[in-house]
């Protein structure tokens, strides 16, 4: 297995075509027993504790165990099946149970100890030195102070909350692809236009079906519950998508994930006990850039505060447009998208459909490639034949301003079968400079996943984006430069390892600006059949609906944070999680409009209870304070301003973890950031 196994190639990309199941646990144990071998090796010796043999070592064993386990990883999410599902849990339990061993290794500890405690430690690079602090601080996180028996409680927590997590996530994959309503009839999808049915039309062949097939895919439910005329159907979806993995709806029972969000709830409160903290929410702190809960809380609810009288406002006038214009006088969760389109269409003249046209995904991509190129001085070109794990991923070298490759990303756009919703970045490979010189021969250059579900083309039709489609195209890629344009030498605090959480989605969220600039635009918003650019006064309707409804978005973005912060901060172990109370007192005081009382959101809410979310929800917020700001500085200067695209580079995405993210941000702004900056960006400042 050690030589055919293509997981254990070192060098070169993953072959994804010849990874099979059946490779992964060998791979894996392989991996494992040379980490342990080698570190046992380095305990037992005399060398000198000292960077190189200690942490350089254990980024080395690190980044082996990254490149066996990122393309399992990966493919989980985006090629699932029964078969992979077994191999990847059997082999994750040994990896957190691996990972737990580690940081509770007290030799080890000692010596990245003894390293940081040498005279020449201070004079390593910075980015030495925060590797030094966050390994230490991890080996506190992971228990390495506890003694028995709760050093072993911990790890048997740690290896409980990834299965959980796992079994979390694939109850909702499941529960997603469990559930469609064949239509026969094309008038029963009136309303729907023809780029939402081409997709209805696409999914149905898909299962070898004639007429339309209505599925709880992404673009499939935002087609019915944004132009869906048939109020009826509306409910189905949003009935079937809200109750998703639960006790409630079309499915109820069948994937719940009830008894797993109680036993994540309980674990993650008995681990941080276990570690000195009150709760789970504060051990989250441990990581971020917010000084305390209660400061989370005052973020949020200050921002509650001005937000929901706006959002108030905005439902009102719904209401009252919905029952006048509408027919509908008691306005549902399933009406909301629905009403609030065509209000939209009424006030701005815009709808989403007419904006479509103009944003065809082939030359999105390659306006999203001319702005990096003239912000960054970065150029991306496709490259063929390389191994994929679908014919419709793309593989693209990212080059400097002399055209030598430096980094490289998959790229991973259409919803189907055996892949999870949503979009994100993950880490493929890492950059690492091995010898710790900072010579570039022998880099490992880094490589990115980046993953959407938009609706793929049509026998008629190419992929054809929605705004906010081509947002999140955006924002996703703005995850993958802070990965890539890294210049880190340490895979532990390069690209965005390291970064306090709740800063990592400052390049993410930066990167959407650039989707509502006319400079940025021209370059890419043109009719798909007639080439036209996109009409000034079609320009001028979209900035005069950018801020639509920004109240009720607010107010749903400060429920999710809200509900994740105080379940963790909470918990009370004689009371459970309380997961439903808690979520209603949360809308009692945010929330503008009650959904029934059958919804479950929580249970298909995988950034909380499968992702990096848990306690941290709020931080998607908090970051955005940091890049409203930070544009701010591209406003004044030009938004395509080399000099600023360097400086932004420089500061924020070339430092990647290696030092706070407040100084980065500092010095790229001059000063810290300033609170209101968030709420200019969505029209809301006093």
């Amino acid at each position: 297995m050690t030589t055919d196994n293509p997981l254990l190639a070192t060098t070169g990309l993953p072959r994804f075509s010849a990874i099979r199941p059946e490779h992964v646990e060998p791979a894996v144990d392989a991996v494992l027993a040379d980490y342990r071998a080698r570190t046992d090796a380095l305990l037992a010796s005399d060398a000198t504790r000292d960077f190189a043999n200690v942490v350089l070592l254990g980024e080395d064993l690190e980044d082996r165990l990254n490149r066996v386990w990122a393309p399992v990883s990966h493919l989980h999410g985006v090629a699932d099946s029964e078969e992979l599902r077994k191999a990847y849990s059997a082999a994750q339990e040994k990896i957190v149970e691996h990972a737990s061993e580690l940081g509770q290794n007290r030799e080890l500890y000692a010596a990245v100890k003894a390293v940081a405690d040498r005279a020449e430690a201070i004079t390593l690079p910075r980015a030495a030195r925060t590797l030094i602090e966050h390994e230490l601080r991890d080996f506190r996180l992971s228990g390495v102070a506890l003694e028995e028996p709760a050093r072993s409680r911990f790890r048997e927590i740690a290896n409980e909350l990834a299965k959980l997590a796992t079994e979390f996530e694939e109850a909702v994959l499941d529960a997603t692809d469990a559930w469609s309503a064949p239509i026969a009839q094309e008038s029963d999808l009136a309303g729907i236009p023809e780029s939402g049915r081409a997709v209805l039309r696409a999914y149905a062949q898909e299962k070898n079906a004639d007429g339309w097939l209505v599925t709880l895919k992404q673009p499939s439910v935002q087609a019915v519950l944004t132009y869906a005329d048939d109020r009826s159907l509306r409910e189905r979806v949003y009935r079937a998508h809200q109750t998703r993995a639960s006790d409630q709806g079309p499915n109820a029972g069948e994937f719940d994930n009830t008894a797993r969000i109680d036993k994540i709830l309980a674990l993650r409160h008995e681990a941080a006990q276990l570690l000195g903290f009150h709760d789970a929410a504060e051990e989250s702190l441990a990581t971020k850039m917010a000084p305390s809960p209660d400061a989370v809380f005052a973020f949020l609810r200050d921002l509650a505060a001005r937000a929901k009288p706006v959002a108030e406002r905005e439902l009102a006038e719904l209401r009252a447009f919905a029952a006048d214009e509408l027919g509908i006088t008691e306005l549902q969760p399933w009406d909301i998208g629905y009403a609030a389109e065509k209000l939209r269409e009424k006030k701005y003249a815009l709808n989403e459909e007419e904006l479509k046209p103009y944003f065809a995904l082939d030359p999105v991509i390659a306006g999203l490639f001319a702005i990096t190129q003239r912000v960054f001085g970065v150029s991306l070109k496709q490259r063929e034949g390389v191994d994929v794990w679908h014919p419709d991923v793309r593989y693209y070298d990212l080059a400097d301003a002399n055209g030598a490759v430096f980094a490289g990303a998959y790229v991973d756009l259409y919803a189907r079968g055996g892949k999870r919703g949503g979009a994100w970045m993950d880490v493929c490979v890492n950059r690492f400079v091995r010898d710790g010189s900072g010579h570039e021969n022998g880099t490992q250059l880094p490589v990115a996943f980046l993953t959407c579900n938009f609706a793929p083309p049509t026998a008629q039709t190419p992929s054809l984006l929605t705004h906010d489609d081509v947002l999140t195209l955006f924002h996703e890629f703005g995850h993958g430069l802070h990965h890539l344009l890294t210049e880190v030498d340490y895979p532990g605090v390069a690209g965005i390892s390291g970064v306090e959480w709740d800063a990592v989605e400052l390049p993410s969220q930066f990167m959407e600006n650039f989707g509502w600039q006319r400079e940025a635009l021209d370059l890419f918003a043109r009719h798909w059949q007639s080439g036209e650019r996109l009409p000034d006064e079609l320009f001028a309707r979209m900035q005069a609906a950018r801020h639509f409804h920004a109240g009720l978005f607010l107010v749903r973005q400060l429920e999710f944070a809200l509900f994740d912060f105080r379940l963790h901060r909470e918990f009370d172990p004689a009371r459970g999680a309380r997961a439903l109370e808690i979520l209603n007192e949360v809308r009692d005081e945010v929330a503008v409009l009650h959904p029934p009382a059958w919804q479950r959101f929580p249970h298909a809410f995988t950034h909380i209870f499968a992702g990096g979310y848990g306690a941290g929800y709020y931080s998607y917020l908090w970051a955005e304070v940091l890049s409203a700001d930070a544009f701010g500085r591209f406003e004044e200067t030009g938004v395509f301003d080399r000099l600023t695209g360097e400086a932004y580079r420089k500061a924020i995405l070339a430092v990647g973890g290696s030092r706070p993210a407040l100084e980065s941000f500092v010095e790229f702004r001059g000063r810290e950031p300033q609170p209101d900056a968030l709420l200019r960006s969505y029209g809301l400042a006093a």
